[in-house]
């Protein structure tokens, strides 16, 4: 077990190089308990939430959601958060490690609008599959085809008469799942999946294969590879979790700003790293003996074998196929995704 997002996670089942080719080459079963589950009822719930997040809320259709930005007025990012659509709420998914500061903030907007925010962390947990045969698990435990599924799209099912609402997740582009459960029926539901992923040649993967992985599809991490240090054009997600279209909200001025700029003094990029040391959270990266970033986020990857990582570097260093240096070594820039 280790500390991921603040929580009590595994960091392997016995062989993480293991677990990170499930992922890759059959199906992969995670906990995904870091996180801070809120739902917001009452007849401005939309306009509300819309004013706040990055991203379109307004125009979500039932059972459909997006991930946005919480911003400050200054424009850095103080949460990530998945925003899903139902016929009577709004049901945002966060972080756990920041559950008590996001509804702090949320609680803070909330004044003329007639909004019920609801703390639902203490009741639902999520369980994930992904991985080239996570569809075929799927359809053989839920008897669900989450092909034709979209993105972010939630459905009710069951498991073995567990009641769940699954989640279409394709990380990499390959079809996965989630089941947001109640509680109480996470063990049982964890027992079925494992089962059904060994049918496939899968099994559990713990966080440091996820860590690997998440690098090997460059995509960052909250509260590693971006937060209240970093604005969304910095951390590379305009694209992804910010609509340009939608109107006013927290942060907008300075998003718009950064935009119409073009540019910004520092970004988050790739890195293959030489040797065989792993680097820590922080490590310094050079360009002719001066410090020009440092690292977020490293791991060992298996095919091929290498270190690879995240990092923010200014500018002038960002391009692909520079080469930096650290501690132990150097650091090339990639091109996304590695």
């Amino acid at each position: 077990m280790g500390t991921w997002f603040g929580c009590a996670l595994p960091d392997d089942f016995g062989d993480a190089p293991a677990e990170l080719r499930f992922a890759k080459e059959s199906v992969a079963l995670i906990d995904k308990n870091h996180r801070a589950y809120l739902s917001f009822t009452g007849p401005d719930r939309v306009r509300y939430l819309n004013a706040i997040l990055t991203n379109n809320i307004k125009d979500l259709s039932a059972g459909h959601g997006n991930v946005s930005l919480l911003l400050n007025p200054q424009g850095h990012i103080l949460a990530e958060i998945e925003t899903y659509a139902f016929a009577e709420k709004l049901f945002c998914v966060s972080y756990a490690m920041i559950r008590g500061e996001l509804i702090e903030w949320l609680d803070k907007y909330i004044i003329m609008d007639d909004v019920t925010l609801t703390d639902e962390t203490a009741r639902y947990g999520t369980l994930a599959l992904e991985g080239p045969k996570a569809a075929a698990v799927v359809r053989d435990v839920a008897g669900a085809d989450i092909g034709p599924f979209a993105e972010l799209s939630s459905h009710e099912g069951a498991v073995n008469a567990i009641p769940c609402r699954i989640v279409k997740r394709s990380p990499g582009g390959v079809a996965g799942a989630e089941f947001v459960v109640e509680r109480e029926s996470l063990q049982e539901l964890w027992q079925i999946l494992l089962a059904a992923a060994r049918k496939q040649g899968g099994g559990a993967m713990g966080y440091t294969a996820l860590s690997a992985r998440r690098l090997e599809l460059s995509v960052p991490w909250f509260g590693y590879d971006f937060g209240e240090k970093q604005i969304p054009h910095e951390a590379g997600l305009q694209d992804s979790h910010i609509s340009y279209t939608k109107g006013c909200y927290t942060g907008q001025e300075i998003v718009e700003r950064v935009r119409s700029r073009g540019q910004v003094n520092r970004r988050r990029v790739e890195l293959v790293l030489a040797g065989d040391v792993v680097p820590e959270a922080g490590a310094v990266l050079t360009a002719d003996g001066k410090e020009v970033g440092h690292v977020t986020r490293a791991a060992k990857t298996c095919d091929p074998p290498r270190i690879i990582g995240m990092g923010y570097v200014r500018r002038e260093s960002s391009a692909p196929g520079t080469v930096l240096q650290w501690a132990n070594g150097t650091a090339t820039v990639l091109p996304f995704p590695v």
